[in-house]
């Protein structure tokens, strides 16, 4: 991720070791070396002063800092907004280098600034894309609330069904069904114990869970069948008054807020993104839905900065790595140096992909465990290998402006079976 920059000999530079109330500033003038040092508060004041003092120089500034929580998103802006450059730091790279140059492992915040200005000498830095400034803000916040709220979904899931159902209704997870069908909440919120049900009789049960379930394929029979599962069920004697049912109904009334929750941020991201290009670009390729889709524009941006497919998927940490020393060579396998929340939406669109029909991702992967089907470790490979090409499909649609064109390495005369292959070298051995 962190590349050689060319920096002009004339050009003051600025490195920040940011922190959450105060930054530690380091100032080299190109003439001599010289240096100065000041600290900056997290206040209005302070970030207006830094910027008039860094513009009254009169040079051109680069501004280097490393990315600390969103502590650094607010002076960050305010600099850019001023017209500074500013370099974004690797923390591995500057962990690294601080360690090489110190012979140790201590840090504090000037030893930081000082390394932060070795980087920037020498061009170790990458490019700082300011989201608001870039215009990704509110697609960033939409997704990553989503991701919180998903996972908290989850979490509430899995509580109601590893703990409160073996407890007060274990019979009935079997009619669960997915975590995103709220009708099973509202369903056990109503009724959570059997007893809850057979208290009342089949005709009145019938009548009053008639709405909850929705539509439903042999509705009758699925009233039916929960009903007969209440009577012989071996749940806890627990009266539905009591002060533990009151806790397992705090719960499932979380989980179902949660999926409201989920579900008007899909609808949000969706309307508001509905006449975005990129977005229908990438809604069109197997496996990408609308949070993939939207989670790709917000943690990527424009795709169209990365010159090429390789420096996207080194962004993404989905770049091949070897190790290698002297005689030793490692196996070499995903880097993983890279943004994660990417690797993991482009794995997750890989499986989905496959599992749909007549695309190139399900006959990619036919042809790479052919004659393998039963072996694990190849299938992990190809699943990696497939991840990597959603991720470069992905980059190519936006970049070219184009529709996904399935099969389109079947049209390609380059293109060569790999079973075919096989034959071929079989047959020149021979």
């Amino acid at each position: 991720m962190t590349k050689r920059t060319s920096t002009p000999t004339d050009t003051v530079l600025v490195a920040i070791d940011m922190s959450k109330h105060r930054q530690e500033v380091l100032i080299e003038r190109p003439e001599g070396g010289r240096r100065r040092r000041m600290t900056v508060m997290a206040t209005k004041t302070d970030y207006d002063r830094l910027a008039s003092d860094l513009a009254d120089i009169g040079r051109p500034v680069v501004v280097g800092f490393e990315a600390t929580g969103n502590y650094h998103r607010t002076l960050a802006h305010r600099l850019l907004r001023a017209g500074f450059e500013l370099r974004l730091i690797s923390s591995v790279a500057l962990a690294r280098t601080r360690e090489a140059l110190h012979n140790g492992w201590d840090k504090n915040d000037s030893k930081d600034a000082q390394v932060i200005l070795h980087m920037l000498r020498i061009g170790a830095t990458q490019r700082y894309v300011d989201p608001l400034a870039a215009g990704i803000n509110d697609l960033q916040e939409m997704s990553k609330t989503h991701e919180a709220i998903s996972k908290a979904k989850t979490q509430a899931w899995h509580r109601i069904l590893t703990h409160y159902l073996p407890l007060y209704f274990p019979e009935i997870e079997h009619f669960a069904g997915n975590s995103r069908s709220d009708w099973f909440l509202a369903l056990i919120e109503r009724f959570p114990t059997p007893g809850s049900i057979t208290s009342i009789g089949r005709e009145a049960f019938t009548e009053q869970v008639w709405p909850l379930i929705g539509r439903k394929v042999s509705k009758a029979r699925v009233v039916n069948d929960i009903y007969e599962t209440a009577c012989a069920s071996i749940a806890l004697p627990i009266e539905e008054d009591s002060t533990a049912i009151m806790m397992f109904r705090m719960v499932i009334a979380q989980a179902r807020t949660l999926i409201q929750q989920r579900n008007e941020i899909e609808r949000i991201a969706h309307d508001v993104l509905a006449v975005n290009r990129d977005y229908q670009l990438l809604r069109m390729i197997p496996g990408i839905g609308p949070i993939n889709a939207l989670t790709i524009l917000a943690e990527a941006g424009d795709l169209r900065r990365f010159n090429h497919h390789r420096q996207f998927l080194k962004f993404c940490g989905l770049d091949l790595a070897t190790c290698q020393s002297g005689m030793f060579r490692g196996r070499t396998k995903l880097s993983k140096y890279g943004n994660a929340r990417l690797r993991r939406t482009f794995w997750m669109a890989t499986q989905v992909a496959i599992r749909q029909r007549d695309n190139s991702f399900r006959d990619k992967l036919g042809r790479y465990i052919a004659g393998h089907p039963n072996d694990p470790d190849r299938r992990r490979k190809a699943m990696t290998a497939l991840t990597a090409k959603m991720a470069r499909v992905a980059h190519a649609v936006i970049k070219t402006g184009t529709e996904y064109r399935p099969f389109l390495e079947r049209a390609d005369t380059r293109w060569k079976d790999p079973s075919l292959c096989s034959r071929e070298g079989a047959a020149a051995t021979l």
